[in-house]
Protein backbone atom coordinates (compact mmCIF):
# COMPACT_ATOMS: atom_id res chain seq x y z
CA UNK A 1 0.00 0.00 0.00
CA UNK A 2 1.77 3.27 -0.64
CA UNK A 3 2.19 5.51 2.39
CA UNK A 4 0.36 8.06 3.82
CA UNK A 5 1.38 11.20 3.31
CA UNK A 6 2.08 13.48 6.30
CA UNK A 7 -0.29 16.44 7.06
CA UNK A 8 2.31 20.15 6.68
CA UNK A 9 1.95 22.15 9.65
CA UNK A 10 -0.69 24.21 7.72
CA UNK A 11 -2.67 21.95 7.28
CA UNK A 12 -2.74 20.96 10.69
CA UNK A 13 -3.53 24.50 11.95
CA UNK A 14 -6.20 24.97 9.60
CA UNK A 15 -7.61 21.77 10.55
CA UNK A 16 -7.56 23.02 14.25
CA UNK A 17 -8.98 26.43 13.08
CA UNK A 18 -12.52 24.25 12.05
CA UNK A 19 -13.14 22.56 14.94
CA UNK A 20 -12.77 25.54 17.49
CA UNK A 21 -14.98 27.10 15.96
CA UNK A 22 -17.72 24.87 17.14
CA UNK A 23 -16.25 25.11 20.59
CA UNK A 24 -18.76 25.67 23.32
CA UNK A 25 -17.52 27.60 26.79
CA UNK A 26 -20.02 27.09 29.84
CA UNK A 27 -19.96 29.47 32.64
CA UNK A 28 -20.20 27.29 36.01
CA UNK A 29 -21.54 30.74 38.23
CA UNK A 30 -24.50 31.38 35.94
CA UNK A 31 -24.92 28.13 34.58
CA UNK A 32 -25.85 29.62 31.17
CA UNK A 33 -23.84 28.13 28.39
CA UNK A 34 -22.24 30.55 25.79
CA UNK A 35 -20.78 29.71 22.30
CA UNK A 36 -17.79 32.17 21.66
CA UNK A 37 -17.34 32.40 17.91
CA UNK A 38 -13.23 32.44 17.58
CA UNK A 39 -11.35 34.75 14.55
CA UNK A 40 -10.22 32.13 12.35
CA UNK A 41 -7.77 34.24 10.60
CA UNK A 42 -6.37 35.17 14.24
CA UNK A 43 -5.31 31.33 15.58
CA UNK A 44 -4.28 30.76 11.80
CA UNK A 45 -1.82 33.75 11.84
CA UNK A 46 -0.60 32.40 15.90
CA UNK A 47 -0.12 28.80 14.74
CA UNK A 48 1.81 29.19 11.71
CA UNK A 49 3.87 31.82 13.47
CA UNK A 50 4.95 29.38 16.14
CA UNK A 51 5.17 26.50 13.70
CA UNK A 52 7.55 29.13 11.87
CA UNK A 53 9.81 29.44 15.07
CA UNK A 54 10.15 25.75 15.93
CA UNK A 55 11.53 25.55 12.68
CA UNK A 56 13.69 28.24 12.84
CA UNK A 57 15.28 26.76 15.83
CA UNK A 58 15.72 23.27 14.24
CA UNK A 59 17.33 25.36 11.44
CA UNK A 60 19.50 27.06 13.93
CA UNK A 61 20.37 23.68 15.47
CA UNK A 62 21.44 21.78 12.45
CA UNK A 63 23.64 24.72 11.17
CA UNK A 64 25.54 24.81 14.52
CA UNK A 65 25.95 20.70 14.57
CA UNK A 66 28.51 21.04 11.89
CA UNK A 67 30.56 23.63 13.01
CA UNK A 68 30.65 21.62 16.53
CA UNK A 69 31.78 18.91 14.62
CA UNK A 70 34.25 21.41 12.77
CA UNK A 71 35.61 22.64 15.67
CA UNK A 72 36.25 19.06 17.22
CA UNK A 73 37.92 18.32 14.13
CA UNK A 74 40.15 20.86 14.66
CA UNK A 75 41.00 20.09 18.01
CA UNK A 76 41.50 16.47 16.75
CA UNK A 77 44.16 17.68 14.39
CA UNK A 78 45.68 20.26 16.97
CA UNK A 79 46.16 16.93 19.74
CA UNK A 80 47.74 14.65 16.66
CA UNK A 81 49.69 17.54 15.51
CA UNK A 82 51.03 18.20 19.29
CA UNK A 83 51.57 14.29 19.82
CA UNK A 84 53.63 13.64 16.81
CA UNK A 85 55.81 17.03 18.15
CA UNK A 86 56.24 14.88 21.48
CA UNK A 87 56.78 11.99 19.65
CA UNK A 88 59.65 13.55 17.39
CA UNK A 89 61.14 15.59 20.21
CA UNK A 90 61.20 11.96 21.61
CA UNK A 91 63.18 10.60 18.80
CA UNK A 92 65.61 13.35 18.50
CA UNK A 93 67.07 13.11 22.30
CA UNK A 94 68.12 9.82 21.43
CA UNK A 95 67.91 7.14 23.57
CA UNK A 96 70.07 8.16 26.01
CA UNK A 97 67.22 10.93 27.43
CA UNK A 98 64.70 8.54 27.95
CA UNK A 99 65.51 7.67 31.65
CA UNK A 100 63.39 5.05 32.60
CA UNK A 101 63.68 2.75 36.16
CA UNK A 102 65.23 -1.25 35.07
CA UNK A 103 62.70 -2.00 38.12
CA UNK A 104 59.77 -0.86 36.25
CA UNK A 105 60.30 -3.63 33.90
CA UNK A 106 58.58 -7.04 34.45
CA UNK A 107 60.41 -9.49 35.93
CA UNK A 108 63.26 -7.06 36.99
CA UNK A 109 63.42 -7.00 41.09
CA UNK A 110 65.45 -5.16 43.41
CA UNK A 111 68.15 -8.21 42.96
CA UNK A 112 68.05 -8.64 39.35
CA UNK A 113 68.33 -5.09 39.21
CA UNK A 114 71.58 -5.13 41.46
CA UNK A 115 72.81 -7.75 39.28
CA UNK A 116 72.43 -5.33 35.90
CA UNK A 117 73.65 -2.69 37.60
CA UNK A 118 76.77 -4.01 38.81
CA UNK A 119 76.74 -5.41 35.20
CA UNK A 120 77.22 -2.02 33.68
CA UNK A 121 73.26 -2.31 32.55
CA UNK A 122 71.75 -0.18 34.79
CA UNK A 123 69.92 1.78 32.33
CA UNK A 124 66.84 0.62 29.87
CA UNK A 125 68.35 1.70 26.84
CA UNK A 126 71.79 -0.12 27.67
CA UNK A 127 69.15 -3.52 28.04
CA UNK A 128 67.15 -2.88 24.83
CA UNK A 129 70.43 -2.92 22.76
CA UNK A 130 72.25 -5.18 24.17
CA UNK A 131 72.25 -9.17 22.91
CA UNK A 132 70.49 -11.64 25.24
CA UNK A 133 73.66 -14.18 25.63
CA UNK A 134 75.99 -11.09 26.97
CA UNK A 135 73.05 -10.16 29.35
CA UNK A 136 73.00 -13.88 30.37
CA UNK A 137 76.59 -14.48 30.84
CA UNK A 138 77.44 -10.76 32.28
CA UNK A 139 74.66 -10.34 34.26
CA UNK A 140 73.88 -13.95 35.93
CA UNK A 141 70.28 -14.45 34.68
CA UNK A 142 68.57 -16.82 32.56
CA UNK A 143 67.45 -16.94 29.53
CA UNK A 144 64.13 -16.50 29.68
CA UNK A 145 64.48 -14.15 32.04
CA UNK A 146 66.85 -12.15 29.96
CA UNK A 147 65.19 -12.63 26.74
CA UNK A 148 61.82 -11.52 28.57
CA UNK A 149 63.84 -8.25 30.09
CA UNK A 150 64.93 -7.34 26.31
CA UNK A 151 61.74 -6.92 25.32
CA UNK A 152 60.10 -5.27 27.71
CA UNK A 153 63.01 -2.78 27.40
CA UNK A 154 62.26 -2.39 23.39
CA UNK A 155 59.07 -2.62 24.13
CA UNK A 156 58.91 0.78 26.11
CA UNK A 157 61.58 2.48 23.97
CA UNK A 158 59.29 1.96 21.37
CA UNK A 159 62.28 0.51 18.92
CA UNK A 160 61.68 -0.43 15.89
CA UNK A 161 61.20 1.04 12.42
CA UNK A 162 61.04 5.03 12.06
CA UNK A 163 60.90 7.38 9.36
CA UNK A 164 64.03 8.44 7.97
CA UNK A 165 63.04 12.42 8.89
CA UNK A 166 63.10 11.54 12.35
CA UNK A 167 66.68 9.99 11.76
CA UNK A 168 67.41 13.04 10.66
CA UNK A 169 66.15 15.13 13.33
CA UNK A 170 68.38 12.57 15.37
CA UNK A 171 71.80 13.05 13.27
CA UNK A 172 71.52 16.92 13.32
CA UNK A 173 71.27 16.70 17.85
CA UNK A 174 74.48 14.81 17.03
CA UNK A 175 77.55 17.11 18.88
CA UNK A 176 81.17 17.00 17.64
CA UNK A 177 84.43 18.14 18.87
CA UNK A 178 87.37 19.88 17.38
CA UNK A 179 90.54 18.41 16.65
CA UNK A 180 92.39 22.36 17.02
CA UNK A 181 92.93 22.27 13.37
CA UNK A 182 90.41 24.03 10.92
CA UNK A 183 91.55 21.84 7.64
CA UNK A 184 91.09 18.60 9.61
CA UNK A 185 87.90 19.41 11.10
CA UNK A 186 86.83 20.13 7.88
CA UNK A 187 87.65 16.43 6.67
CA UNK A 188 85.69 15.06 9.33
CA UNK A 189 82.88 16.78 8.35
CA UNK A 190 83.25 21.02 9.34
CA UNK A 191 83.62 20.90 13.09
CA UNK A 192 85.56 18.03 14.44
CA UNK A 193 84.89 14.27 15.60
CA UNK A 194 81.84 13.12 15.93
CA UNK A 195 79.74 11.44 18.98
CA UNK A 196 77.61 8.42 18.46
CA UNK A 197 79.83 6.43 16.97
CA UNK A 198 83.58 5.07 16.16
CA UNK A 199 86.45 7.49 14.72
CA UNK A 200 89.60 5.05 13.79
CA UNK A 201 93.03 7.33 13.60
CA UNK A 202 95.49 4.94 12.35
CA UNK A 203 98.91 5.11 10.74
CA UNK A 204 102.99 4.35 11.10
CA UNK A 205 104.68 5.25 14.57
CA UNK A 206 105.19 9.34 14.53
CA UNK A 207 102.10 10.53 12.16
CA UNK A 208 100.56 11.67 15.92
CA UNK A 209 97.85 9.91 16.74
CA UNK A 210 98.26 9.75 20.20
CA UNK A 211 98.81 13.91 19.79
CA UNK A 212 95.29 13.61 18.20
CA UNK A 213 94.00 12.01 21.43
CA UNK A 214 95.30 14.28 24.19
CA UNK A 215 94.44 17.43 21.70
CA UNK A 216 90.80 15.77 21.79
CA UNK A 217 91.07 15.34 25.81
CA UNK A 218 91.65 19.13 26.06
CA UNK A 219 88.98 20.60 23.69
CA UNK A 220 86.57 17.76 24.56
CA UNK A 221 85.90 19.60 27.88
CA UNK A 222 85.23 23.47 26.40
CA UNK A 223 82.06 24.68 26.00
CA UNK A 224 80.26 24.02 22.67
CA UNK A 225 81.00 27.55 21.40
CA UNK A 226 84.38 26.80 21.49
CA UNK A 227 84.23 23.23 19.75
CA UNK A 228 83.84 21.28 22.85
CA UNK A 229 80.80 19.63 24.59
CA UNK A 230 81.38 20.41 28.16
CA UNK A 231 82.52 16.59 29.00
CA UNK A 232 85.16 14.80 30.02
CA UNK A 233 87.22 12.04 28.62
CA UNK A 234 88.08 8.27 29.59
CA UNK A 235 91.51 7.23 27.86
CA UNK A 236 92.45 3.81 27.99
CA UNK A 237 96.40 2.98 27.45
CA UNK A 238 97.52 0.21 26.17
CA UNK A 239 101.13 1.54 24.67
CA UNK A 240 102.29 3.25 27.83
CA UNK A 241 102.03 6.27 25.82
CA UNK A 242 99.77 8.80 28.02
CA UNK A 243 101.40 12.26 28.73
CA UNK A 244 99.74 14.50 31.11
CA UNK A 245 102.84 16.93 30.56
CA UNK A 246 101.32 17.54 26.55
CA UNK A 247 98.12 17.57 28.47
CA UNK A 248 99.41 20.63 30.14
CA UNK A 249 101.01 22.64 27.45
CA UNK A 250 97.60 22.55 25.16
CA UNK A 251 95.63 24.02 28.25
CA UNK A 252 98.00 26.52 28.57
CA UNK A 253 97.98 27.51 25.10
CA UNK A 254 94.50 28.21 25.23
CA UNK A 255 94.33 29.94 28.42
CA UNK A 256 93.37 26.48 30.60
CA UNK A 257 93.65 25.81 34.20
CA UNK A 258 95.47 22.78 33.54
CA UNK A 259 94.68 21.45 37.04
CA UNK A 260 91.22 21.52 35.73
CA UNK A 261 91.82 19.86 32.75
CA UNK A 262 93.96 16.87 34.07
CA UNK A 263 91.37 16.43 36.69
CA UNK A 264 88.50 16.16 34.04
CA UNK A 265 90.50 13.25 31.86
CA UNK A 266 89.82 9.63 34.05
CA UNK A 267 93.36 7.37 32.95
CA UNK A 268 93.43 3.79 32.63
CA UNK A 269 96.27 1.69 31.73
CA UNK A 270 95.83 -1.82 30.19
CA UNK A 271 98.30 -4.52 30.41
CA UNK A 272 96.52 -7.27 28.54
CA UNK A 273 93.55 -7.94 26.05
CA UNK A 274 91.53 -9.11 28.41
CA UNK A 275 92.16 -6.20 31.06
CA UNK A 276 91.34 -3.71 27.73
CA UNK A 277 87.99 -5.52 26.98
CA UNK A 278 87.38 -5.42 31.02
CA UNK A 279 88.11 -2.09 31.16
CA UNK A 280 85.50 -0.88 28.57
CA UNK A 281 82.57 -3.48 30.43
CA UNK A 282 83.48 -1.24 33.25
CA UNK A 283 83.36 2.24 31.23
CA UNK A 284 79.43 1.52 31.47
CA UNK A 285 79.15 1.60 34.99
CA UNK A 286 80.82 5.50 35.13
CA UNK A 287 79.67 7.22 31.89
CA UNK A 288 76.94 9.03 32.97
CA UNK A 289 78.18 9.43 36.25
CA UNK A 290 81.28 11.36 35.59
CA UNK A 291 79.70 12.98 32.84
CA UNK A 292 81.58 10.92 30.30
CA UNK A 293 81.50 12.39 26.95
CA UNK A 294 85.27 11.20 24.64
CA UNK A 295 85.83 7.59 25.35
CA UNK A 296 89.86 6.59 23.74
CA UNK A 297 91.50 3.76 23.16
CA UNK A 298 95.17 4.36 22.38
CA UNK A 299 95.83 1.84 20.21
CA UNK A 300 92.93 -0.74 19.81
CA UNK A 301 94.86 -3.60 18.68
CA UNK A 302 98.72 -3.85 20.31
CA UNK A 303 97.65 -6.74 22.99
CA UNK A 304 95.66 -8.28 20.43
CA UNK A 305 98.84 -8.68 18.33
CA UNK A 306 101.51 -9.21 21.16
CA UNK A 307 99.19 -12.21 22.37
CA UNK A 308 97.74 -14.08 19.66
CA UNK A 309 100.69 -15.06 17.50
CA UNK A 310 100.77 -17.08 14.02
CA UNK A 311 97.86 -18.31 12.07
CA UNK A 312 96.69 -21.07 14.51
CA UNK A 313 95.63 -18.18 16.84
CA UNK A 314 94.33 -15.83 14.08
CA UNK A 315 90.29 -17.10 14.32
CA UNK A 316 90.38 -16.12 18.28
CA UNK A 317 91.71 -13.16 17.77
CA UNK A 318 89.68 -11.27 15.40
CA UNK A 319 86.53 -13.00 16.95
CA UNK A 320 87.65 -11.42 20.48
CA UNK A 321 88.63 -8.24 18.61
CA UNK A 322 85.79 -8.20 17.30
CA UNK A 323 83.38 -8.49 20.40
CA UNK A 324 85.46 -5.94 21.78
CA UNK A 325 84.85 -3.39 19.33
CA UNK A 326 80.98 -4.30 19.09
CA UNK A 327 80.60 -3.53 22.46
CA UNK A 328 82.45 0.06 21.74
CA UNK A 329 79.73 0.20 19.16
CA UNK A 330 77.60 -0.13 22.02
CA UNK A 331 78.75 1.96 24.06
CA UNK A 332 78.47 4.85 21.36
CA UNK A 333 74.77 3.77 20.92
CA UNK A 334 73.63 3.49 24.03
CA UNK A 335 75.58 6.98 24.84
CA UNK A 336 74.74 9.07 21.53
CA UNK A 337 76.69 12.52 23.04
CA UNK A 338 79.95 10.41 23.44
CA UNK A 339 82.11 10.16 21.03
CA UNK A 340 84.53 6.60 20.53
CA UNK A 341 87.90 7.21 19.45
CA UNK A 342 90.95 4.46 18.58
CA UNK A 343 93.95 4.69 17.34
CA UNK A 344 95.68 1.78 15.26
CA UNK A 345 98.58 0.16 13.98
CA UNK A 346 99.32 -0.57 10.69
CA UNK A 347 101.62 -3.49 8.66
CA UNK A 348 103.64 -3.96 5.63
CA UNK A 349 101.97 -5.09 1.83
CA UNK A 350 105.33 -7.08 0.79
CA UNK A 351 103.66 -7.57 -2.18
CA UNK A 352 103.34 -3.87 -3.05
CA UNK A 353 106.58 -2.68 -5.17
CA UNK A 354 104.81 1.27 -5.82
CA UNK A 355 102.96 2.83 -3.77
CA UNK A 356 102.43 3.25 -0.35
CA UNK A 357 102.73 -0.74 0.93
CA UNK A 358 101.51 0.06 4.52
CA UNK A 359 97.79 -1.07 5.09
CA UNK A 360 95.79 -0.95 8.97
CA UNK A 361 96.23 -3.54 11.24
CA UNK A 362 93.39 -6.25 12.51
CA UNK A 363 92.15 -6.78 9.07
CA UNK A 364 87.86 -6.41 8.13
CA UNK A 365 86.86 -7.12 11.19
CA UNK A 366 88.48 -3.43 12.42
CA UNK A 367 87.32 -1.62 9.04
CA UNK A 368 83.80 -2.70 9.24
CA UNK A 369 83.37 -1.80 12.72
CA UNK A 370 85.10 1.93 12.85
CA UNK A 371 82.31 4.35 11.43
CA UNK A 372 84.87 6.65 10.09
CA UNK A 373 88.59 6.18 9.65
CA UNK A 374 91.54 8.12 8.44
CA UNK A 375 95.10 7.46 7.77
CA UNK A 376 97.93 9.39 8.80
CA UNK A 377 101.26 9.59 7.21
CA UNK A 378 104.16 12.16 7.62
CA UNK A 379 105.01 15.18 5.61
CA UNK A 380 107.70 17.20 5.34
CA UNK A 381 109.08 18.44 8.58
CA UNK A 382 106.30 18.68 11.80
CA UNK A 383 103.95 18.45 8.71
CA UNK A 384 101.22 15.55 8.91
CA UNK A 385 99.11 14.35 6.27
CA UNK A 386 95.56 12.85 6.92
CA UNK A 387 93.63 11.13 4.30
CA UNK A 388 89.62 10.44 4.76
CA UNK A 389 89.39 6.23 4.27
CA UNK A 390 86.11 5.51 5.01
CA UNK A 391 82.90 7.42 5.64
CA UNK A 392 79.08 6.69 5.55
CA UNK A 393 78.74 10.33 4.64
CA UNK A 394 81.94 12.27 3.74
CA UNK A 395 84.07 12.14 1.03
CA UNK A 396 87.23 11.44 0.46
CA UNK A 397 90.13 13.96 0.56
CA UNK A 398 93.20 15.07 2.72
CA UNK A 399 93.60 17.40 5.49
CA UNK A 400 97.43 19.04 6.38
CA UNK A 401 98.18 19.94 9.96
CA UNK A 402 101.13 20.25 12.10
CA UNK A 403 102.05 19.12 15.54
CA UNK A 404 103.98 21.76 17.59
CA UNK A 405 104.25 22.23 21.55
CA UNK A 406 100.81 24.12 21.55
CA UNK A 407 99.12 20.84 20.27
CA UNK A 408 97.65 20.34 16.95
CA UNK A 409 97.54 23.33 14.69
CA UNK A 410 96.81 24.60 11.16
CA UNK A 411 99.68 25.42 8.39
CA UNK A 412 100.42 29.02 8.70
Amino acid sequence: MPAKKKKTSKAKATTKVKKSTTKKSTSKKTGESKVEEINEDELLEELISDDDEILEKKTKKNSSKPKTEANNKIKKSEIDEELEEEILDAAMDGLSEINYDIKDLPGVGATIAKKLTDAGFGTVNAIAITPAKILIEEGGLGEKTAQKIISAAREALNIGFKTADIVWERRKSLARITTNSKSLDELLGGSGVETGGITEFYGEYRTGKTQIMHQLCVDVQMSRDDGGINGKALYIDTEGTFRPERLIQMAEAKGLDYKEVLKNVIYARAYSSDHQIMLIKDAMKIIAEKNIKLIIVDSLISHFRAEYIGRGTLANRQQLLNLHIHDLLRLAEMYPDVAVVVTNQVQSKPDVFFGDPTKSAGGNVVAHGATVRIYLRKGKGDQRVAKMIDSPNLAEGEAVFRLAEEGILDIE
